[in-house]
């Protein structure tokens, strides 16, 4: 935890985002998105054949007959977007959960819809997790426009991965890995977890070998956080977010980067390696995105919204209302301050993209740069072509200072939506 939290966290907040009190999301249904550009599509998949502890994402134990009316009601929910959004192009579509191949017939259904109501994507990333992959799997996903994977390998270690709860070995995510890179995938990106309940330096130093030598694109690291609402953070009976002591997550991530960088995998965001000539896998990043699926999240510009957590209660609503639990007023400050942390959390914030999103009358340095001449000073940032880049030492600063807001954010805002399906209003 840093030092004065009370004093300095409403400050550093009103300097970014213009308010310096609590946000507040209430029942509502926001205004159809106008003036969107280049938005990405997310759609979530909440079911699993196994679930993950330490999970903190909206998730339920899969059931074949609730999985069939939840496919049903996402193509509803396509159908009343679809008028709406005629003519736009989508930048991407980001398939997550959950485990989005549980059931990879159903998924492709729902793709198939999505792709007559709304047109082509550029590019289509999914979530994977390696028992949940067989090669006829991935042969279809390829054959319908998925360009880019995300496996979600945790570890390599045995001992680990049973501690996790994890329902595959090893061998098996290392076998997965050479499957998705053998199908010749635009990018294959590796999902690993670091500071894990009793992983050594040594034990993450092997993952990192065993996965970045299997060939892999991008490598994509996360340290374990805990969670209240997960059945992990119940079960440790906590009342806030649980991280892992500072420093071991620093020495693990300086020691990924130097063996990325030594394997030809260059950073490419706070938690992310990439190879130069691959194209970069992410999830949420992109500033104005539609959001489909129980728990996705929509953010247009003007609104932010999420849709109800409870698969039935989503079910139950569609088509004659739209599943949106609660939404926040976005106002053009509070969008900027939303377009800068994500392009922080990917090391470089290009004036040319502010402008081509806020207008040429504006600029980053003319909005935020009381705010990032101090992080210039002490070297957390530097000038670049156009913008600012975020140095190495500069990154696990910064996105730790964006962690004490983000992770409160997630944890009462998911937590409340997991509680019930409508919530009266929730305090950020």
């Amino acid at each position: 935890m840093l030092p004065g939290k009370p004093i300095w966290k409403p400050l550093v907040q009103k300097a970014v985002t213009g308010r310096a009190g609590n946000f507040r999301l209430t029942k509502g249904t926001p205004s159809w998105p106008v003036d969107i550009k280049n938005p990405g599509l997310y759609l979530h998949v909440p079911f699993c054949e196994n679930l993950c502890p330490y999970c903190p994402y909206n998730r339920i134990a899969y059931d074949e007959s609730l999985f069939g009316l939840y496919v049903e009601a996402v193509k509803k929910e396509i159908d009343l977007y679809a008028p709406h959004l005629s003519g736009l192009k989508y930048s991407s579509l980001y398939i997550g959960g959950g485990t989005p191949t549980v059931n990879w017939r159903g998924l492709l259904a729902i793709l198939a819809h999505l792709s007559q109501r709304f047109g082509s994507v550029s590019d289509i990333c999914i979530e994977l997790h390696p028992a949940s992959m067989g090669d006829d799997c991935l042969a279809a996903l390829r054959d319908n426009g998925i360009t880019m994977l995300s496996i979600g390998v945790e570890s390599t270690s045995d001992a680990i991965l049973t501690r996790m709860g994890r329902r595959h070995s090893g061998r098996e995510a290392l076998n997965a890995i050479l499957r998705a890179v053998a199908m010749g995938f635009k990018a294959v990106n590796v999902d690993l977890m670091f500071a894990l309940p009793g992983q050594t330096l040594p034990d993450w130093q092997a993952d990192l070998q065993a996965v970045v030598d299997s060939g892999i694109d991008q490598l994509s690291t996360y340290p374990l956080f805990s969670f209240p609402y997960s059945d992990l953070g119940k079960r440790q009976g906590i009342r806030e977010v649980k991280r892992p002591r500072h420093r071991t997550v620093r020495a693990m991530l300086e020691t990924t980067d130097e063996w990325c960088e030594s394997k030809g995998l260059h950073r490419c965001a706070v938690w992310s390696w990439l190879r130069p000539s691959k194209g970069k896998f992410s999830s949420i990043t992109r500033h104005h995105y539609i959001g489909l699926g129980p728990s996705a999240a929509s953010m247009t510009g003007r609104y932010f919204s999420v849709n109800t957590f409870d698969v039935k209660a989503y079910i139950g609503c569609l088509p004659e209302a739209r599943p949106i639990a609660l939404v926040l007023p976005v106002d053009r400050r509070l969008e900027m301050a939303y377009w800068l942390y994500w392009r922080i959390y990917e090391l470089k914030v290009d004036d040319r993209d502010f402008q081509s999103v806020f207008g040429a009358d504006s600029s980053v340095r003319e909005q935020f740069g009381t705010l990032l001449a101090p992080l210039r000073a002490i070297g957390m940032l530097k000038k670049s072509n156009g913008g600012y880049e975020v140095t190495r030492s500069g990154a696990y600063w910064i996105h730790r200072l964006q962690n004490e807001y983000s992770l409160s954010y997630i944890n009462h805002l998911w937590g409340a939506c997991r509680k019930e399906p409508w919530p009266s209003e929730v305090r950020l």
